[in-house]
């Protein structure tokens, strides 16, 4: 069966969630953004975050960097854009509204793409990391942090029955690690390199150099 987007419902929730999305989550989402920043930046200067939102990342990139960032969202963007003035984030180089799953960016444009807590929330992931491979050069990496459940862990099927109800209020708890690591490997093209322990997870795959 065809994807199901509800693209403009989930513009009204990030319009509610950008009055108070720092408050709630900046210092909660700290350690593995900053973490997943590292690794991006350690890919060399061009970098893509998809689902940038209110730029909660954009201080943790190096001067060095030169960051483009995507979002559904314009309310959440306004935020970013805000900060970005404000704080004179120089290597943020433009934010724009768009659709993760339809990247307006030329083909291998960036040495690292980075997702942050956004890929359990998009419609069809695996859509979405086309994309990244899209406009990802070879020996770059696709870096995501989020929830993300261990495969066959104890506490697996208690995720896996709060699904329904975080659904509901757009939380993902049961998006398991495998549909990261089996679509690298199936694509032929990535190399799982790390996967992160703990309750938020960062997981980093790297297109190879002979995959251009």
């Amino acid at each position: 069966m065809p994807v199901t987007y509800d693209l403009e419902g989930q513009k009204r929730v990030y319009a509610t969630w950008a009055k108070f999305y720092d408050k709630v989550y900046q210092r909660m989402l700290a350690r593995p953004q900053r973490e997943a920043v590292a690794a991006a930046c350690a890919c060399g200067p061009d970098i893509l975050e998809i689902g940038v939102g209110t730029g909660l990342t954009l201080p943790y990139f190096t001067r060095e960097s030169r960051v483009y960032g995507a979002d559904l969202s314009l309310d959440m963007l306004k935020v970013a854009n805000r900060k970005v003035a404000e704080q004179h984030l120089d290597h943020v180089r433009g934010l724009m509204v768009m659709d993760a799953c339809r990247l307006g960016f030329q083909a291998e444009r960036f040495d690292a793409v980075t997702a942050q807590f956004v890929i359990t929330l998009v419609p069809d992931p695996e859509q979405a990391l086309a994309e990244m491979d899209r406009v990802l050069k070879p020996g770059g990496e696709i870096v995501i942090s989020s929830r993300l459940v261990d495969d066959g862990g104890l506490l697996a099927p208690f995720w896996a029955g709060l699904a329904p109800l975080a659904k509901a209020v757009g939380w993902s708890t049961d998006f398991k690690v495998s549909r990261l690591t089996g679509w690298a490997a199936r694509t032929g093209r990535y190399e799982t390199v790390h996967v992160g322990g703990g309750y938020f997870k960062v997981v980093r795959l790297r297109k190879t150099a002979s995959a251009g």
